[in-house]
């Protein structure tokens, strides 16, 4: 379903503006930060996101404990969590996986990739509501 909100918490500019360009050409409605300490604030504040990406490695605070300060807060608990990372490490993937992160990009970006987890991701959500 286009239209549905996606935070995007990346600190690099042409990762930031492919994923946005990717996602707003398939109708999607995009807000962006480049700390995680923005987009907790963003997420935390008046209309919430339908999803999360998040550079795992940022700023100040990582993509990690950002995503423990989400999880821990009623207002973000449910949202799902995706990691971008260039980490492409099976061992590393597992971690992050297992930090708690719904699903999991490696840079570089692959377009298709994108598409086909926003789209799994979103649906896993609105059936979880359902």
């Amino acid at each position: 379903m286009a239209y549905e909100r996606i935070l995007i918490v990346e600190d690099n500019a042409l990762n930031l503006k492919l994923l946005r360009d990717v996602l707003q050409v398939e109708g999607y409605e995009t807000v962006e930060a480049t700390t995680a300490e923005r987009g907790l604030e963003i997420a935390w504040g008046g209309s919430a996101p339908a999803l999360i990406l998040m550079d795992v490695h940022l700023p100040g605070m990582d993509g990690v404990a950002a995503l423990r300060a989400l999880r821990a807060d009623a207002r973000s608990a449910a949202t799902p969590v995706v990691a971008v990372t260039a980490s492409a490490m099976p061992l590393e993937r597992a971690e992050i996986i297992g930090a708690g992160f719904d699903g999991c990009f490696v840079k570089p970006l692959d377009i298709d990739q994108i598409l086909d987890e926003v789209r799994a991701v979103l649906d896993r959500a609105r059936a979880e509501r359902s």
